[in-house]
């Protein structure tokens, strides 16, 4: 442990000093050389490369849970698929930017055995990573309509959504659902919707940062006011089947995972291979385009693209520019993993439940040294373990408690960059921690709640 000075003005009535895990002079002085003003207000990945410098400077390893990085080893049969497809020679080849026929049969496939929605493969298109996805859908969405210019976010949500609109001149409005659950999401929604001028509402669920899982009820909202305000739903299902309080895992049997296309035709989901397969580092994913929407006409999109189908504007308009395809052996990759997932072979819900037992165990450990969490329950339900969970800690705001965690080799994000209202709390995720370092963590949390009692 490190001595070190703690700063008189936040008032605690103890000792101005107090030993931390990691000395206060390496911390501080990674961060000066950060050039971060505000650490709070710091992305994910400024975060990430903070945590390294500290770590390289204090030989000391950090729990790590400020990236959303999955901490499961890729799925065999993908590895598999890809490698049979390089060495078959498909590098040297350009990939359609449709996407492989394989893959988007595969994928039409999945939506009907773990969705129950009836998707032609012609919707099914991968993209470079979900990221691809959204800003494919931002772009084309945001030129449907003259006078249509915003963006509503239902959040929190994944603040790299919120640059891609930074980087694209966008408008968005946005609002913290946690207040607004159950039947209070209607009148919500409509105080925004009825201005007439929003062209795309956007979530994930389950929802990154908070966990919260939106239920069957608030899709059936959300899908009537969008016919009813004819705007496009934009579903992150990045975490797809990851509430594990239902078996979502079974292709053909119910219960299926919830999504707004049970309610709406007006939608756009998009599904990632990253953390459900963990196959991030090869990033693709799939926009899983409705029929109906697929195919619907917008004479306003021939403003900016060739066609006003929407389809077409969305290929050989948005993604053509932006990448002209995805890569093409990791197109076999998801295609094998998806039919795996489709003839029951792979049980891919089943290997991803770790991060749900983690979350249990960390969120104990946090909670038993004085941590709240934050977004705590689903409209009447305790709020199940998964992926991310939210905490905070009395009598500090969510930036000082970022910085104050890194001295005791913890690292997070703010939720004040996700659009969530509660300033005070934190995101933390659970992949990277391995239960290996739960005994370091709970000595960490330890002396932290010795330094700061309440």
């Amino acid at each position: 442990m490190c001595k070190a000075r703690f700063p008189s003005s936040w008032g605690w009535g103890f000792s101005l000093f107090m030993e931390t895990p990691i000395s206060r002079h390496i911390v501080d002085q990674a961060k000066k050389e950060s050039g971060l003003g505000d650490i709070g207000k710091a992305s994910i990945r400024e975060v990430v490369r903070l945590v390294h410098h500290i770590e390289k400077a204090s030989s000391r390893q950090f729990v790590k849970m400020e990236m959303g990085v999955p901490g499961l080893p890729a799925a065999r049969v993908g590895i598999d698929a890809q490698v049979k497809a390089l060495q078959e020679g498909v590098a040297s080849i350009y990939p359609s930017i449709e996407g492989s026929q394989e893959l988007k049969e595969e994928a039409s496939r999945f939506a009907k055995l773990f969705l129950n929605l009836d998707i032609a493969p012609a919707g099914c298109v991968p993209t470079v990573g979900s990221m691809q996805g959204s800003l494919t859908a931002f772009m084309v969405n945001s030129r449907c309509r003259a006078g249509r210019e915003y963006t509503l976010f239902i959040d929190p949500g994944f603040p790299v959504q919120k640059q891609q609109h930074q980087a694209l001149g966008l408008k968005y409005e946005t609002f913290d659902v946690y207040n607004y659950r159950g039947s209070r999401l209607r009148a919500k929604l409509e105080e925004y919707l009825s201005q007439g001028n929003v062209h795309t509402i956007v979530y994930s669920n389950p929802n990154n940062p908070s966990w919260i899982c939106l239920s069957e009820s608030e899709l059936k909202i959300i899908g009537e006011l969008a016919d009813q305000y004819d705007v496009i739903v934009l579903e992150d299902l990045a975490y797809f089947g990851m509430d594990f309080r239902r078996d979502y895992g079974k292709p053909g049997v119910s219960p299926y995972q919830p999504s707004v296309a049970h309610h709406t035709d007006n939608y756009v989901l998009l599904f990632s291979g990253s953390k459900v397969f963990s196959y991030a580092g090869e990033r693709i994913a799939l926009m899983m385009i409705g029929n109906k929407q697929f195919a619907r006409r917008y004479p306003d999109l021939k403003r900016n693209y060739s066609s006003d189908s929407y389809g077409h504007a969305a290929v050989y308009g948005a993604l053509y520019a932006i990448s002209s395809g995805t890569g093409h052996s990791v197109q076999h990759a998801l295609a094998a993993m998806l039919k795996a997932a489709n003839d029951g072979s792979f049980a891919f819900i089943e290997q991803v439940r770790e991060y749900g037992n983690k979350a249990h165990v960390m969120k104990e450990l946090f909670t038993r040294y004085g941590f709240q969490i934050v977004y705590d329950r689903d409209e009447d339900a305790p709020l199940a373990d998964g992926f991310y969970f939210t905490i905070s800690y009395p009598g500090f705001s969510g930036t000082a408690l970022l910085e104050e965690l890194l001295y005791y080799g913890i690292s997070a994000i703010a939720l004040d960059i996700t659009g969530s209202e509660r300033s005070e709390g934190l995101r933390a995720c659970v992949s990277q921690t391995q239960p290996s370092q739960f005994p370091a963590l709970e000595e960490r949390l330890k002396a932290f709640r010795e330094n700061h009692p309440f």
